[in-house]
């Protein structure tokens, strides 16, 4: 089955879902698109076992999709996953390939997010559910969440549900869900516990094996770099000129239009660069990959697609500048460079909220991915001086300069110059276009950001400090209560930061702040709970990191939350012997002892 499909159109899907894939870039069904999709187009149960980074996700989404009735608003596909971040990117996932579907809404629902939100967005509706067992028993116990209208179900890692110790409330859920159903089950790995409930609750699976091409050439040397979307120009400029062994490079993008937006940029910085997409001829391809042969290119930005089966052996460097979201794309990206023995680069650009893609890849992949400290301002200035030096060494060794001595000489004489005051005339006319020093914006340079340690002026005196004195003296010993603010680890935020940010707008002691966790787009602290209107309204509109703190009272599952960004552990199903205790309805569950 496999042999017969090259690409997605040859798959009986919706145009709109084929539109969606053309616009991404995808083009060619992985080995499990290939063997998965047919079957559950057909309506047949999936037990497949396949490592992370395969492509699974859309081997699942796509039927999936294709199957839902956009009128209906009850869930009718439910994916369970392990883990709040494999829930996100899930529902991402879905997001994306429904994104030519008009009225598709998905929704990710796990703990240690607001209950109270998830409550209102269920009312609304949702064609499809991502979520941890934990928080679907919790809306199903609630009967907030309706599964009367299921028709697909889809258990994502297995195994780690296994490991984790969900296995007993995934069960749970399978009995509360329409026998009806058309189920697919996926795992890294089949251990008899799985192998149990797959006999149990799939109806005459077919079953799918699929091998990750996860073995990366040792010649290559993989780092990754911590950084924000927008600073990433100006990381991935930086990188390319200080890197000493750099000859071409491939920078990968997730989109045909990054291709082209990027390689401008690159081009109006002075690089000689280029795009390849899925939208451009055979013959202009061709072009591009010879010029880049032929040294006339030194970067080519392209798709995933685009770029399959380049093989040009001066390619020193790939630039995941877009984290993929599966590891055999990154697999194949980076086996663009380190041909034929020879030693490559592969830098990985890793956004806040990518953190948990870039564990997926290091456990997929088995190899540790080293991380890049981005160069300074002054290391770029001196790599530029260098060059400099070694060119004007060149031409002085190469080139006959009789002409030029007597125009020196000229201008000597005119101007009564010195001829250092000359040359350096000369040298400043020459980097005009490309400076040897770095401006200082008087912004924290992208290296400090990038290394979590801006720099930060000192702060001036304050006009109202004698008032936000007194203030301070008003607060007295009292009972705290938890507030939440807009800015997380996503912001570059610290709880210095922000307890600066505090005592400095609102006139607060430290002395009563309290406890401050960190998540990735907004944090808790504890201060007086009564903090009086004015108070509310200055510290609303203070900034850390340029971003409104916007505060106001945490919700109690906000203010529950653990440090460090995990909810409360799953709770577990009591069972009692014989089934339930009414036929079709929920088991009783005990706090245990």
């Amino acid at each position: 089955m496999t042999a017969t499909i090259e690409r997605f159109d040859q798959l009986d899907l919706q145009a709109p879902i084929l539109a969606a894939l053309a616009e991404i870039g995808y083009e060619t069904p992985s080995p499990i698109q290939a063997a998965c999709i047919p079957h559950l187009l057909a309506g047949h149960d999936i037990l497949g076992e396949a490592q992370t980074g395969t492509g699974k996700t859309a081997a699942f989404a796509l039927p999936a999709l294709d199957q839902v009735d956009i009128h209906q608003r009850n869930p009718q596909v439910l994916v369970l996953t392990p883990t709040r971040e494999l829930a996100i990117q899930v529902a991402e996932a879905f997001q994306r390939y429904a994104s030519k579907m008009p009225g598709f809404h998905v929704l990710p629902i796990y703990g240690g997010q607001s209950m109270v939100v998830q409550l209102r967005q269920l009312q609304r509706g949702a064609h499809v559910v991502v979520g941890t067992p934990g928080r679907v028993m919790d809306h199903l116990e609630r009967k907030s969440l309706n599964l009367d209208g299921l028709t697909t179900l889809v258990l994502d890692e297995a195994d780690e549900m296994l490991r984790m110790g969900f296995i007993d409330d995934v069960e749970w859920i399978l009995e509360h869900t329409p026998t009806a159903r058309q189920t697919a089950l996926f795992s890294a790995t089949m251990p008899d516990a799985i192998r149990r409930v797959a006999h149990r609750y799939l109806r005459d699976p077919k079953e799918v094996k699929i091998k990750a091409a996860t073995a990366t050439v040792s010649t290559i040397r993989q780092r990754f770099l911590q950084i924000a979307g927008p600073h990433k120009l100006d990381a991935l400029t930086r990188i390319l000129e200080v890197e000493d062994d750099f000859d071409a490079a491939i920078v990968f993008v997730r989109t045909k239009t990054a291709t082209v937006e990027l390689a401008e940029k690159l081009e109006a910085r002075g690089y000689a660069a280029a795009c390849l997409n899925g939208d451009m001829t055979q013959q202009l391809r061709e072009r591009v990959i010879e010029q880049l042969k032929n040294e006339t290119l030194d970067i080519v930005v392209a798709t995933d697609v685009a770029a399959r089966g380049i093989d040009v052996p001066r390619v020193s460097h790939v630039i995941n500048y877009d984290i993929p979201y599966d590891t055999e794309a990154y697999v194949h990206r980076i086996g663009r460079t380190g041909r034929a023995g020879r030693s490559g680069n592969a830098i990985l650009f890793v956004a806040p909220r990518e953190n948990h893609l870039l564990r997926q890849i290091e456990r997929a992949t088995k190899q540790p991915i080293e991380p890049l400290k981005l160069p300074s301002r002054e290391a770029v200035a001196d790599k530029r001086v260098a060059a400099f030096r070694q060119q004007v060494s060149e031409v002085l060794e190469s080139e006959d300069l009789g002409f030029f001595l007597d125009v020196i000489a000229g201008i000597e004489e005119k101007h009564d110059a010195s001829v250092h005051e000359i040359a350096a005339a000369l040298a400043f006319l020459a980097q005009k276009d490309r400076p040897l020093q770095m401006p200082d914006t008087g912004k924290p340079d992208i290296a400090q950001l990038a290394a979590g340690k801006p720099d930060r002026p000192a702060r001036e005196p304050r006009d109202n400090r004698s008032e936000i004195l007194e203030r301070r003296r008003d607060y007295a010993e009292g009972r705290l209560a938890r507030y939440r603010i807009d800015v997380g680890r996503e912001h570059m935020a610290s709880p210095k930061d922000i307890v600066g940010a505090i005592a400095n707008e609102a006139g607060i002691e430290s002395r009563f702040i309290g406890q401050i966790n960190l998540f990735e787009d907004y944090s808790t602290v504890e201060l007086p709970a009564d903090l009086s209107g004015d108070v509310l309204q200055i510290l609303r509109r203070a900034r850390v990191r340029q971003q409104p703190l916007n505060i106001r009272l945490a919700s109690p599952e906000e203010a529950s939350r653990e440090r460090g960004g995990r909810g409360a552990p799953p709770k577990k199903p009591f069972r009692k012997e014989g089934g339930f205790d009414k036929p079709g309805g929920f088991k009783a569950r005990k706090p245990k002892p």
